[in-house]
């Protein structure tokens, strides 16, 4: 059984270049997010990203994992703080998520720098999100209907 399943939908309309979508996570903390292809490859004037969305996705897993890697080593920590940036190339001329590099400062009292730095390689190796990343091991599927 899954520890957990979250989902979230997008509405889309019109072309790749001028087409724009809406997106809202199930839980509805999100809110309605708008999203076009000029937000993920120029200007985000406002708007989101599925780029921007893993960024977000595997700065707050890592951060969990990393406070899980402290405490499991006997370290509680005050903060962290995480940032994210996931970046989109192109490989064999399409475009593709190559890269997501997380950035860490944290405030853990009674450990030094080569501990902290150990925890870090550790939850970066280990969080779900990192996982999903580097392993490439998710099942995809895709359902598909036609609306008449």
């Amino acid at each position: 059984m899954a520890i957990a399943e979250r989902s979230a939908q997008t509405t889309w309309r019109g072309s790749l270049a001028k087409g724009e979508g809406t997106l809202a996570s199930g839980s509805g903390a999100l809110g309605e997010l708008p999203v076009t292809w000029a937000s993920r490859t120029e200007r985000s004037e406002g708007r989101t990203s599925p780029e921007e969305l893993i960024a977000a996705a595997h700065a707050s897993c890592f951060s969990m994992a990393l406070s899980h890697e402290l405490a499991q080593g006997g370290n509680e920590l005050e903060q962290l703080d995480v940032s994210a940036v996931v970046t989109l190339d192109r490989v064999d001329d399409a475009p593709t998520v190559t890269r997501s590099a997380l950035t860490v400062t944290g405030r853990v009292p009674g450990i030094d720098a080569a501990a902290f730095e150990a925890a870090a390689q550790g939850a970066g190796r280990n969080c779900p999100i990192s996982r999903l990343l580097a392993g490439g091991s998710a099942e995809i599927t895709v359902e598909a209907e036609l609306a008449s």
